[in-house]
C-alpha cells in the first residue's frame, strides 16, 4: 500500500468575523480536502498534551505517531538531527533564533525573515566573539540556528528539565522582560543573549539592512533546550520505509531520527513564498521508491503568526491545489493507497501564537469506509464521532489493514 501524509502546519485555527463567522480552512477553496472527506473519514487528533508546551516539536512526534510524554527532550535537538550534529549524552542543544527586539519588546521573531546567507554571517561572528569548544553557534535556514553545549562527562550539566525558556513566536510584540530563560543555567543564557546585543549592534549585515528598510537581527533568543533524543525507527515500530518532504530542520530532524529519507526541494523556503508545485511534484515521484511520504508545509503557520488572513486561506488553497491534488491523483495509479491531511496544532490568528488543543484531520484510501462529510474542516470534525486524545494514536489508525 502506498501512503501520503500532507501536513498544513497550523492550519487549524477560529470562526473569524471577517469570514462571518468561518475559520480559514472553511473559508478557503479546497476541493480536494472536501473530495477527501466524501470519500472518507473527517475527525480530530489532540498531539498536545496539556502539561508540553503547544508546539510542532510535540506535535509532530505525535502526528507521527510517537508518544511525546515517552520520547519529548526538547525542540533543539530534533533540529540538530537535521544538521547532522551528533549530541553525547553530556551535550545539550539550544535553539538560536536571530530576533529583532524593539523598546523591549518581541518586534519580530523572525528578525524581518532575515536571509541565510545574512544569518550566516551573523551566526559565524558569534561563533568568533563567543563560541568555544563547549559552546558551538551552528547556522541554520533563515532566522533559525542553533547553540550546542558541549558537556564534560561525567560534569554536572548547568541546565535541566527544569530550565524553562519561551518561543518567541509565541510572544509577538510582547515586552519580554516577562519570557526570559528561568530556572538552572538561565543566567549563562541570559548572558549570551545579551552579549549577542552588543556584538551584532554595528555588524555589517545589520547596518545593510537599516539602509534598506529591513528589521536587523538585534539578538540572538535562546530556547528550546534539549537532550539527545533517541526513538525507535519508523520501520521498526510500523514497519513501512518513509521519506519527508519539509523546509524546517525541526521536521526534518525528526523524519531523520524515525529513518525516514530526506527529500531537498529547490526553492522550499520555510515561509510564504515556498514553491508548493515543487513540493507535490517531488512527493509524487518518491512515491515509486518509498511505502509512505509526508510533506509538511509551514505556511499557514507563517501566515498566523504574522496575523495575516487571507495569507493563510491562500497557503490552505495552494496546498490543496498544488500538493493534496497531485498526491491524490498519483496515489491512484497503484492498486492500494490511503491519505492523510493533518494539521500538528492549532494556530489562531488572534493569538498569533501557537494553542492547545485538537485538530482536525482527513483520511481516505483503501479500506476507508465513506463517510459523505459536507467538507474538511474544524465544525464537521467537531461533530465527528472519531476522535483520538492522545494523538499518537492516530497514525496506527491510518496504517491499520482491514
Amino acid at each position: 500500500m502506498k501512503l501520503a501524509i500532507v501536513i498544513p502546519d497550523g492550519a487549524a485555527d477560529e470562526p473569524q468575523a471577517q469570514l462571518d463567522g468561518k475559520t480559514p480552512l472553511q473559508a478557503a477553496r479546497k476541493p480536494c480536502m472536501n473530495r477527501l472527506a466524501r470519500e472518507g473519514k473527517v475527525g480530530r487528533a489532540n498531539h498536545v498534551p496539556l502539561s508540553q508546551t503547544p508546539a510542532s516539536d510535540v506535535a509532530t512526534l505525535s502526528l507521527f505517531g510517537y508518544d511525546p510524554l515517552q520520547y519529548y527532550t526538547g525542540r533543539a535537538p530534533l533540529e540538530a538531527a537535521a544538521q547532522g550534529i551528533e549530541l553525547t549524552p553530556d551535550d545539550w542543544a539550544i535553539r538560536c533564533n536571530l530576533v529583532t527586539i524593539e523598546n523591549g519588546r518581541m518586534a519580530d521573531f523572525t528578525a524581518g525573515h532575515i536571509s541565510s546567507e545574512e544569518g550566516q554571517q551573523l551566526i559565524a561572528c558569534l561563533q568568533q566573539e563567543l563560541g568555544s569548544a563547549q559552546w558551538q553557534f551552528h547556522a541554520g535556514v533563515s532566522y533559525r540556528n542553533l547553540l550546542i553545549y558541549r558537556g564534560q562527562k561525567g560534569a554536572v550539566a548547568p541546565f535541566s528539565r527544569s530550565t524553562r525558556t519561551q518561543p518567541p513566536h509565541d510572544i509577538p510584540d510582547q515586552p519580554i522582560a516577562g519570557y526570559l530563560p528561568e530556572g538552572p543555567g538561565a543566567e549563562l543564557l541570559r548572558h549570551l543573549m545579551e552579549r549577542s546585543r552588543q556584538i551584532l549592534a554595528a555588524h555589517p549585515v545589520n547596518e545593510a539592512r537599516r539602509r534598506a528598510g529591513k528589521k536587523p537581527a538585534t539578538q540572538i533568543w535562546l530556547w528550546g533546550l534539549g537532550q539527545a533524543a533517541v526513538l525507535p525507527s519508523f520501520e521498526q515500530v510500523y514497519g513501512r520505509r518513509g521519506a519527508i518532504i519539509s523546509a524546517v530542520d525541526l521536521v526534518r530532524g525528526v523524519g531523520a531520527l524515525l529513518g525516514w529519507h530526506r527529500i531537498d526541494v529547490p526553492g522550499a523556503t520555510g515561509y510564504l513564498d515556498t514553491n508548493y508545485a515543487n513540493k507535490g511534484s517531488y512527493a509524487c515521484q518518491a512515491l515509486a521508491d518509498f511505502d509512505m511520504v509526508c510533506v509538511h508545509v509551514e505556511a499557514p503557520d507563517e501566515a498566523s503568526h504574522e496575523g495575516n488572513l487571507q495569507a493563510k486561506i491562500q497557503a490552505i488553497e495552494a496546498i490543496d491545489e498544488m500538493i493534496v491534488g497531485p498526491l491524490l491523483d498519483a496515489l491512484q495509479r497503484f492498486p492500494s493507497w490511503r491519505i492523510l491531511v493533518s494539521p500538528d496544532h492549532r494556530t489562531p490568528l488572534r493569538t498569533r501564537a501557537h494553542a492547545h488543543g485538537p485538530v482536525p484531520f482527513v483520511l481516505a484510501g483503501a479500506h476507508v469506509q465513506a463517510s459523505h462529510s459536507a467538507g474538511y474542516d474544524e465544525t464537521v470534525a467537531a461533530q465527528s464521532a472519531l476522535v483520538f486524545d492522545p494523538g499518537w494514536h492516530l497514525m496506527r489508525y491510518f496504517l491499520r489493514q482491514d
